[in-house]
């Protein structure tokens, strides 16, 4: 279940109507374009993105479903 809610004087309001019993605690999240890495997993996911860029530029590429069939096969 997704409830809407927009921050309106410093509150979170419900922009729509729930079905949630009264007194039902909500955790809320906010949407945000970012992301939730800290600094280690940003540095490792650009660090494996940096070493993608190599494997390609070097030529180091398989096929997708060969490797799909690779593992299915025992």
């Amino acid at each position: 279940m997704t409830i809407t809610a927009r921050v309106r004087e410093g509150r979170l309001v419900l922009d729509e109507p729930t079905t949630l019993p009264e007194g039902t605690q909500v955790a809320l999240l906010p949407l945000d374009p970012g992301d939730w890495l800290d600094d280690t997993d940003r540095a490792a996911l650009h660090s494996a993105l940096r070493a993608s860029d190599a494997d390609v530029a070097a030529g180091r590429l398989m096929d997708a479903a060969e490797l799909l069939r690779s593992l299915r096969t025992p």
